[in-house]
């Protein structure tokens, strides 16, 4: 990109459908020091010359036959509505009303015919360090974007890495395995995907998802780990870990954070409305969520646990058929069953490792 200190390196486009003209500014241009300069009968094809030269500079006649300067000028600005236009029109028409529809139409500036030196030295350089300056600006901003976008992506990649290794170790204390937070979070994007959800909104879910869990961290194991039925005081200890997940993953401004927080209050919550920590039921539930408590649970059933042998595919979708309505979303569960091969697939490239099956 050119340097306001270095403007007559530029690149110029001269438009006008009288040759003549086109070889007096031409021959001006270069006694000034400009270099670069493209020049064009046929106005028409001005914004496809722009579009390939970037140009920094466009000398552009008013009245030119069948295709004025206006009309070019409407044509760049239907081309490239976000762009700064270096537009300096040419004519012999100074009238108030040619330069209002001309500055309406988007010039910058003017230069009058018959043409003088002078004057096209000052308003060509005012405009070619304006544009280059636009350029440069432009320029920066792009890299800043750039570095703004990468350190953003550093930061999620880090907060990914700490919610995986949190929900693994949640799941390990569960006597759960490693791999079913990795199939759990998988199946989760790709119900979400069948549902209708972004690729950003599926990004989420599966970034967030392994962290339903994590409150199970704060329970004691005589209760997290006992191998019988819960009494009443246990069990009310046992339904504390959506909150105090909720509250680990919370306080953070991060999107991601907040949809794994938001995960983990309400992972426990049910369609019917007989859930907990709140009772919410149906939409109230956010979606999120419906589509983790399918994922999570199917995925559970059909694992082999040191306390359980693994169910089949067809008793854990009769198990979601059942439940639909009452513990599930019933849509969640019709548009799981349609992605029901892949979640499988998962299964195989994803086992349990030291599992039989």
């Amino acid at each position: 990109m050119s340097e306001l200190s270095d403007a007559h390196s530029g690149r110029i486009l001269i438009v006008d459908d009288n040759p003549v003209n086109i070889s007096i500014m031409e021959k001006i241009l270069r006694h000034e020091g400009y270099s670069q300069i493209d020049a064009t009968c046929k106005p028409v094809k001005v914004p496809e010359l722009h579009r390939e030269h970037d140009y920094d500079l466009i000398l552009l006649d008013v009245h030119m036959p069948d295709f004025n300067g206006l009309e070019v000028m409407a044509k760049l600005r239907t081309a490239f509505p976000e762009e700064y236009l270096p537009i300096l029109m040419v004519t012999a028409d100074l009238s108030v009303e040619t330069r209002n529809q001309c500055l309406s139409a988007g010039a910058k500036d003017f230069i009058g015919k018959p043409f003088d030196r002078t004057e096209i030295a000052l308003r060509v350089r005012n405009i070619m360090e304006s544009s280059l300056l636009h350029k440069a600006l432009k320029q920066k901003n792009q890299d800043l974007e750039r570095r703004v976008k990468e350190r953003t992506d550093q930061l999620f990649e880090a907060q990914t890495k700490v919610i995986q290794c949190l929900g693994k170790a949640a799941e390990y204390r569960d006597n759960e395995t490693g791999m079913h937070v990795v199939r759990m979070s998988k199946s989760c994007a790709l119900l979400a995907k069948e549902l209708g959800l972004n690729d950003d909104e599926c990004e989420l879910i599966l970034r967030a998802s392994p962290m339903h869990d994590i409150g199970k961290i704060a329970i004691p194991d005589e209760v997290l780990l006992k191998p019988g039925v819960l009494n009443t005081d246990e069990w009310e200890t046992m339904k504390t870990h959506a909150e105090v997940g909720a509250e680990i993953l919370g306080g953070y401004n991060s999107e991601l954070m907040q949809v794994a927080s938001l995960i983990a209050r309400t992972h426990h919550e049910r369609w019917d409305g007989t859930g907990y920590p709140a009772g919410l039921a149906g939409e109230d539930i956010p979606l999120y969520t419906r589509i983790v408590t399918v994922c999570d649970v199917f995925d559970a059933l059909t694992s082999e646990r040191p306390y359980k042998k693994a169910w089949r595919v067809k008793e854990a979708m009769e198990y979601l058929y059942e439940h639909s309505g009452s513990q599930f979303d019933p849509q969640v569960v019709e548009k799981f069953s349609l992605i029901l091969e892949q979640v499988m697939a998962l299964r195989i490239r994803y086992p349990d490792v030291g599992m039989t099956h």
